[in-house]
């Protein structure tokens, strides 16, 4: 999907008065776009920090800005301007009409999606180009309308301000640069009044004269301008095309010149190398290029599933940090060691039933697309593991087809593969899709057959399930196909809308499976709304902490009439790296109010957990729910989300699945989060924080308090939060005592170890010994009990 940008402002956002700023508060208060190397806004920055050339960013960060040319079409001049010698970055250079830079929060919006490059509009860059022509030259707004400027290209690029600054130049720009021309009847027609601080001087000049002015040592120009004017707009061109100024009339009036698919990448003349970060050629070598000037980064790392294909940066805490806590340490070695969660895929009633080649690619492909869910499925009944596994590769495969924003030729052609799919991949055994998707969910579709081999020996009820559930999920994602989601969900009720396909369709289809094979009672097959509100559960909690990844996609969720309320710019991207306290107060408003609306779904979560006698499925189930409420506690009011994946510790992950085991250890996990966050909501307001969903807050945290008071202080102490005081006086003892030398190091190494004696006996007796009465009962207990 496009992330086209609305072209109505928002009340809040700011007017930007140029003549009442200085330079450097234009560096300090200008807030540019930051990008990614596909040009989709991944955030903001100053335009201060933005330009800084440093060891740290050797090219800076790379961010949006225009490069307009204004021509007089009576005598085919165009107009040149002299930087001012008080700019701070590239002074007392020559250069084309006005380049600068479209910024976030703009009374006028100013941020432009992919969609706006594709048709060419590109409103936002043009409302810039506007609103500097105006300030750098004195053209009155009027005369130059935004319906006149033709957007021409794109060109990356980037350069060092060595000329002015030395070879170890703190500043320098780079830059994606939309090339706008725009003519007028005559230099006569148009206002000048050049601002000082930006402009020393202005020309009028032909091809020849700009020829005689480059070929003139004494005159510095600007490098994007030379690159612009000898590729494109003087000589040959491209392709025997002739240059942009060479047929202005056929430049202004026709598409003949116009490139909106790529972008054209430079690295900069050898004298704009080098800089704070010494950097060399780039752009023109084999090295892919990234957003932060680092040579070598490639855009999208194949390996990371989450953030965006590692378009993004993950938040996770150092191995250090994790090792601190010594109870997560614990419960890791008890998970992996002592009490793992046990595969049944090997099961003869399993290799009697299915291929087993095929079946292993599944299982394979699985843990390449899920590592989380394949340990929670191989834990499943052998009556009812291979259904579950094939659903969610079927339901894997089908979202890729959705995700795919480049492999369809139209919207009408995916629409038509997906409300397909059920009669497609899941009748013909040769179906198959070439080329769609990344890496491991491509690889999932271009080998679909072996899929379609074990799915067609399951049960014919599971097939029946699985069947139905794809054709209305497709059904609804083909509804979303259409619509822009650039900018998010329209409501709450479209964002609920379409969790409800995504995910609360997985909770109903997986809720007639497991009455399907026996495991539970035939009731919870009808059990739609509690299904539903689990699967929302779980698909609001992925949506909030992937903010930025699906931002920097172009297909967003959070629903407008919330995020609206706090983004100053009336733009999704206001919230992606907040570079202020203000920015940041709205930002975490917004999150705040979001992580709350999914709270409110964990009553029907609990209530939905509490139905279920199957301790196998329990686990299956339970499992995605604690980590969903321990992924919104890390969430919450956390600016992280606004600059990547925040992510929970390995280790806590361990001691949430070993909590797992009975409602008693559940509920103790949905207690201890619920108290957590209400905690952090009665911090901030104690610091003087104003969160408009403070009360509502409270309120969704008391009642899960309430639901499961009872139950967690039956549980006792749970492998997640029994030993925290034993680890924290251990770690307490490490810390306290390095810093007065070695001779203390026997004495701490001995504490140490009592600490980690009672750790390890308090963890792994809780998992080991007897546990006390549960209305769970393992499968084969239950098929034993069927069969009596």
């Amino acid at each position: 999907m496009g992330n086209k940008q609305s072209s109505s402002s928002s009340t809040t956002n700011k007017k930007w008065d140029g003549n009442a700023m200085s330079q450097n508060d234009f560096m300090e208060r200008d807030t540019v776009l930051v990008l990614n190397n596909d040009d989709i806004v991944i955030g903001s920055e100053s335009k201060k920090a933005s330009h800084v050339f440093s060891t740290d960013q050797s090219r800076g960060v790379l961010h949006r800005a225009f490069s307009v040319c204004l021509f007089d079409s009576s005598t085919g001049e165009m107009l040149l301007q002299k930087r001012a010698s008080t700019k701070i970055t590239f002074p007392n250079v020559w250069t084309n009409t006005c380049c600068s830079h479209p910024l976030h929060g703009m009374e006028v919006n100013e941020v432009d999606g992919p969609e706006d490059v594709k048709d060419g509009s590109v409103k936002g860059v043009k409302a810039a180009a506007v609103r500097k022509l105006e300030h750098e030259l004195g053209i009155p707004v009027g005369e130059l309308p935004i319906e006149n400027f033709k957007f021409l290209t794109r060109l990356h690029y980037w350069a060092a301000d060595t000329v002015t600054h030395g070879e170890k130049s703190p500043w320098g720009e780079h830059e994606i640069d939309y090339v706008l021309f725009i003519t007028v009847p005559s230099k006569d027609s148009i206002t000048l009044k050049p601002h000082p601080d930006e402009v020393d001087d202005v020309c009028w000049v032909t091809q020849s004269k700009l020829l005689e002015m480059f070929a003139d040592d004494d005159l510095l120009f600007s490098p994007w301008f030379r690159l612009i004017a000898n590729r494109w707009m003087i000589g040959g061109g491209e392709n025997g095309k002739g240059g942009w100024w060479d047929d202005l009339d056929r430049t202004m009036n026709t598409d003949d010149f116009c490139d909106y698919e790529n972008i054209h990448r430079f690295d900069p003349p050898t004298e704009h190398l080098g800089g704070g970060g010494d950097a060399g050629p780039w752009l023109d070598t084999k090295e892919a290029p990234s957003a932060n000037g680092t040579v070598g980064d490639t855009v999208g790392d194949a390996s990371k599933k989450q953030g965006a294909y590692g378009k993004i940066k993950t938040h996770k805490e150092s191995k250090l940090s994790q090792l601190m806590h010594i109870d997560e340490v614990c419960s890791a070695i008890s998970l992996l060691y002592i009490n793992p969660l046990k595969s049944n895929l090997e099961s003869d009633n399993i290799k009697k039933s299915f291929d087993t080649d095929d079946l292993a690619f599944c299982d394979d492909i699985l843990c390449k697309v899920s590592r989380s869910f394949a340990a929670v499925i191989r834990q499943l009944p052998s009556e009812l593991l291979v259904d579950v596994l094939i659903f969610y590769l079927v339901l894997r495969a089908l979202d890729t087809i959705e995700d795919d924003m480049t492999f369809f030729a139209s919207n009408d052609e995916k629409v038509k593969v997906l409300l397909a799919f059920h009669k497609t991949a899941l009748v013909d055994p040769e179906w198959k899709m070439m080329g769609c998707g990344e890496e491991d969910e491509r690889r999932l579709l271009e080998e679909f057959p072996k899929c379609h081999s074990v799915f067609a020996a399951l049960r014919g009820d599971s097939r029946r399930v699985i069947s139905d559930i794809t054709l209305r999920m497709a059904t609804g994602m083909a509804e979303f196909v259409g619509k822009d989601l650039g900018q998010g969900t329209v409501d709450v009720q479209q964002y609920n809308r379409y969790c409800h396909f995504v995910a609360g369709l997985v909770g109903e289809g997986l809720s007639r499976l497991f009455s399907a094979s026996g495991l539970e009672k035939p009731a919870l097959a009808t059990e739609l709304y509690l299904s539903d509100q689990m699967g929302l559960f779980l698909q609001k909690t992925n949506i909030i902490r992937d903010y930025l990844e699906d931002y920097v996609d172009g297909r967003a969720f959070w629903p407008q009439t919330v995020w609206k309320k706090y983004s100053a710019s009336g733009d999704l991207g206001y919230f992606a790296n907040p570079a202020t306290v203000e920015h940041e107060t709205a930002a975490l408003n917004c999150i705040d109010e979001l992580v709350t609306d999914a709270l409110e779904l964990v009553p029907d979560c609990l209530s939905y957990l509490s139905k279920l006698r199957c301790a196998e499925v329990f686990r299956f189930c339970a499992i995605p729910q604690v980590m969903a409420i321990a992924t919104l506690d890390k969430c919450y009011h956390n600016k992280d989300v606004f600059s990547g994946v925040v992510k929970i510790r390995k280790g806590m992950s361990c001691a949430l699945i070993n909590g797992t085991t009975d409602i008693n250890g559940v509920h103790s996990i949905f207690h201890r989060f619920a108290s957590s966050i209400l905690r952090q909501a009665e911090l901030s307001r104690k610091k003087g924080f104003e969160d408009p969903s403070y009360e509502r807050t409270v309120k969704a945290c008391t009642t899960i308090l309430e639901l499961t008071e009872t139950e967690a202080k039956r549980s006792g102490s749970s492998v997640v939060g029994s030993t925290l005081m034993l680890s924290t006086a251990a770690v307490g003892c490490l810390t306290y005592k390095y810093p007065n030398g070695s001779n203390t190091t026997a004495l701490t190494t001995a504490i140490a170890s009592i600490g980690m004696f009672s750790l390890f006996k308090t963890s792994f007796m809780k998992y080991v010994g007897k546990k006390g009465v549960s209305s769970l009962m393992p499968a084969s207990k239950l098929t034993e009990k069927k069969e009596g």
